[in-house]
């Protein structure tokens, strides 16, 4: 059996930031579903300046979060890009959190990335119409109150990363088959976090 791909983990503070700004996240997420597109494509999606979209994409390749796609552009003029890698990204709060430069840095990001999943579900939520009984019956939101260890929650991360990674890996040999009817690019949002009464 071939060992499980895995998620890369950012531990350098100059990449993390590389995504205190809002509009990289937006452009990483989008070209992460889109699998390919270009600074054009993307600035339409984004209500931005292609020279601006550009730029940022730039500095995401320089922190090796994206890449130039090759074989992509017909005509050589413009160029295309793809995520670095297919496995996506995360970091560790407490890789950063000794410092005030990378605690400032993981509020920032974790805060962007809260925003932008919210965002996108309430995207979702006021286009519900439009997506039909089909897509709205297999659409769900759920929260569990569980009584876990540490050890416990990250059993339980380690379980739906694989389940994730299992129901991707699907989707994409289906689309590589030619299997694209009645596909659609879906976004699983969990969170599993302590509280107190």
């Amino acid at each position: 059996m071939p060992p499980k791909p895995k998620t890369e983990r950012i531990t350098d503070l100059s990449r993390l930031k590389a995504f205190t700004s809002p509009l990289r996240m937006q452009l990483y997420r989008l070209l992460f579903a889109a699998g390919t597109a270009t600074a054009s494509q993307l600035a339409e999606q984004v209500d931005q300046a292609p020279s601006l979209v550009s730029y940022h994409l730039r500095k995401l390749a320089e922190h090796g979060f994206v890449a130039e796609a090759s074989g992509q552009s017909s005509d050589g003029r413009e160029r295309w890009w793809q995520v670095a890698s297919e496995e996506g990204w995360g970091f560790r709060s407490s890789d950063f959190a000794d410092t005030p430069e990378g605690a400032a840095a993981i509020g920032a990001v974790t805060r962007g990335i809260l925003d932008t999943r919210v965002a996108n579900y309430r995207a979702y939520l006021e286009q519900t119409a439009a997506w039909g009984k089909t897509w709205t019956d297999a659409a769900f939101s759920a929260e569990w109150l569980l009584d876990l260890t540490a050890a416990e929650l990250t059993e339980m991360n380690d379980e739906f990363e694989a389940l994730g990674r299992r129901w991707r890996e699907r989707g994409k040999a289906a689309k590589a088959a030619g299997d694209t009817e009645g596909r659609e690019h879906v976004s699983v949002q969990l969170y599993g976090f302590p509280f107190r009464l």
